[in-house]
């Protein structure tokens, strides 16, 4: 066995802490956790004797030191710390069994109870294996090979991980039995945008290598409930929550070889795509309500609705003094604006139809999309 590296306290790799009760505290990945583990189950496995603590490297540089654990059958577990994150895998034991390999150089690593068994193409992942992505993978082998150079099996399991596995959008993915053993970079940063821009780009991925030429994009789970109403027969894994990132999700749908693109969300992001603006976070971008005037002018609608348009700086109430109206022209020329606004940031590569839903996510109000039923297609019936 080499030697074990210098042990390196959690206030060496991470930032100091907060000084203000505004900052948010990170954590560890999955990846992270089941290195430890599996580097700990080895060091056992070689001596006989089950380590206090161990210490990895960070795919990015610098190391970690993890506490060890172990249960009733000897394995050797990390206990998830997620930090400020709400994630469901915090507090989760992340668990390893290690064995060395005679006459072999090869390290083998494989899922057992509460990971995610691989069912769709689309994720780089071997259909019918482990849901343990490529870095996780690294820095398992990376941790082992600090110790070791010969041939080692690794079985890596997290108790509970089935029920885990609901919380998450792993079923979307393909993804059963289990959660998924993630990570890029080892360390779990609150509220990452990284990793839901990850998540929804993997999520488009699928739905195309299973040969889906219609992307379902929805902004929120209020708008996706409505959309799984408007496109009944459409499977699962084609609806994608988007969030804020419209733009990402329309050119990364062109770039993958869809066809066409189905957006379902509420007047603020319509408004927003309409000003040609695809990050629609309100902390990026405000509404411009001078927009919301000249559909209402160009619709010749009524004094109050005109009046409405720039009486708040939000589109929400101009939405609603529509629906109180029975004005949906307007809103109408607001989604063929926001569709002429995502077309051409794909050069018109994809047909890109626009639906906007009301603010519960109940029905669908105006539409660029002939087929879609909407308030406004069934006569202003309020």
């Amino acid at each position: 066995m080499g030697k074990e590296p210098d042990m390196v306290d959690l206030q060496d790799v991470l930032p100091p802490p907060p000084t203000n009760k505004r900052s948010l505290r990170t954590g560890w990945t999955t990846g992270s956790c089941a290195a430890a583990a599996a580097k700990a189950a080895l060091i056992t496995a070689l001596s006989g004797k089950v380590p206090d603590r161990v210490s990895i490297p960070l795919p990015k540089g610098g190391r970690a030191t993890f506490t060890v654990f172990t249960d009733s059958s000897d394995r050797c577990y990390v206990i998830k710390d997620a930090g400020d994150d709400p994630d469901c895998t915090d507090g989760a034991h992340i668990t390893a069994e290690s064995y060395t390999i005679a006459d072999s150089n090869d390290i083998i690593i494989e899922g057992g109870q509460g990971v995610g068994t691989v069912t769709l193409s689309g994720l780089g992942l071997q259909v019918g294996g482990p849901a343990i992505n490529p870095v996780p993978r690294k820095m398992i082998c990376d941790a082992i090979r600090e110790i070791y150079s010969g041939g080692a099996r690794v079985v890596i399991s997290v108790p509970g991980g089935e029920e885990m596995a609901e919380k998450t959008t792993n079923a979307r993915l393909g993804i059963i039995g289990g959660i998924s053993i993630l990570g890029t970079t080892g360390v779990v940063r609150p509220f990452s945008t990284s990793s839901f821009r990850s998540a929804m780009v993997q999520q488009l991925d699928v739905a195309r290598s299973q040969g889906e030429v219609e992307a379902i994009l929805a902004t929120g789970s209020k708008s996706e409930t409505c959309a799984r109403g408007l496109f009944p027969k459409a499977k699962a894994f084609v609806f994608t929550e988007i969030g804020d990132y419209s733009g990402v999700a329309i050119k990364h749908a062109a770039k993958v070889g869809f066809e066409s693109i189905q957006w379902i969300g509420m007047v603020g992001k319509v408004t927003k795509l309409a000003q040609g603006v695809l990050m629609t976070h309100f902390h990026r971008s405000n509404v411009d309500t001078q927009i919301l005037r000249e559909a209402a002018l160009a619709a010749r609608s009524n004094a109050r609705v005109v009046e409405a348009a720039t009486a708040t700086n939000t589109a929400r109430h101009f939405f609603e003094v529509c629906l109180e109206n029975g004005e949906l022209e307007p809103l109408l020329r607001l989604v063929k604006q926001a569709q002429r606004s995502c077309m051409n940031a794909t050069n018109d590569k994809i047909r890109i139809d626009i639906t906007m839903v009301d603010l519960e996510g109940i029905e669908a109000v105006v539409s660029t999309n002939p087929n879609v039923s909407t308030l406004f297609s069934k006569g202003h019936t309020l």
